[in-house]
């Protein structure tokens, strides 16, 4: 389960300092399910740093460990859909007010959209976070996790951010380009991931391995700004 040594580890890199007595329940709360070492079978397929990183390579884990890697993919899969329909529901995350029972209400409600969360993996995730007051982190565990996964089934992440969804003929025209292309290996398979962000007004923003190219608006017009400055 989630509540694995992998887990315990991840809670006190990443969780802010809360009162003793509060950590005392949290450690209790998993303690008693504690599981052996790590195997090297059961290791993430590639590091991953910053808070959400942390708690995503835990749970790849804790999943591995019970054979839940899938069942946890497709539950955070639906989390991922949920985020993407409800552009607000990250700024309540991290809101600094939700009170216990508030997140107590969110965790049930996020709850509803797991599916088949094998021995409660992912329910034991949202409570971790809940309890650590890294609610609003659970957005970037999902993508992280993502990210685990894609290194795991041997794909390569394909990420395109456009200012409006992108229709399925444009993704596709991508999809073909870039899998011709020096990034994609032979016996890699390529993993597109459309996001949405207005912010950047026009254009795309591609990105693949550690390589962005950015032929957003914004980006040419931050450029022209800069070019208008150092002429001024």
């Amino acid at each position: 389960m989630f509540s694995s040594r992998a887990l315990t580890s991840a809670a006190r890199i990443a969780a802010p300092r809360t009162p003793i007595a509060a950590r005392v329940v949290a450690t209790r709360a998993y303690a008693a399910a504690a599981a052996p070492s790590t195997g090297a079978a059961n290791k993430p397929p590639v590091a991953l740093f910053g808070i959400d990183g942390t708690y995503a390579s835990a749970l790849y884990t804790a999943a591995a460990k019970t054979n839940a890697l899938d069942s946890a993919a497709k539950s955070l899969d639906s989390l991922a859909a949920v985020f993407k329909k409800d552009a607000k529901l990250a700024t309540i995350l991290t809101a600094p007010t939700l009170s216990v029972s508030d997140k107590q209400q969110i965790v049930a409600e996020l709850q509803k959209h797991l599916g088949q969360d094998k021995d409660g993996i992912i329910k034991n995730l949202l409570d971790t976070l809940a309890q650590n007051n890294r609610l609003g982190a659970l957005e970037g565990v999902v993508d992280k996790f993502g990210q685990l996964m894609s290194a795991y089934r041997g794909e390569v992440e394909l990420k395109v951010t456009s200012a409006a969804p992108l229709d399925n003929r444009t993704l596709s025209r991508l999809e073909s380009s870039v899998s011709k292309s020096a990034y994609v290996s032979q016996g890699q398979k390529l993993k597109v991931v459309s996001k949405v962000n207005p912010d950047i007004r026009g254009g795309l923003i591609v990105e693949i391995g550690d390589r962005t190219i950015d032929l957003s608006v914004s980006a040419k017009m931050a450029k022209m700004n800069k070019l208008l400055k150092d002429t001024l």
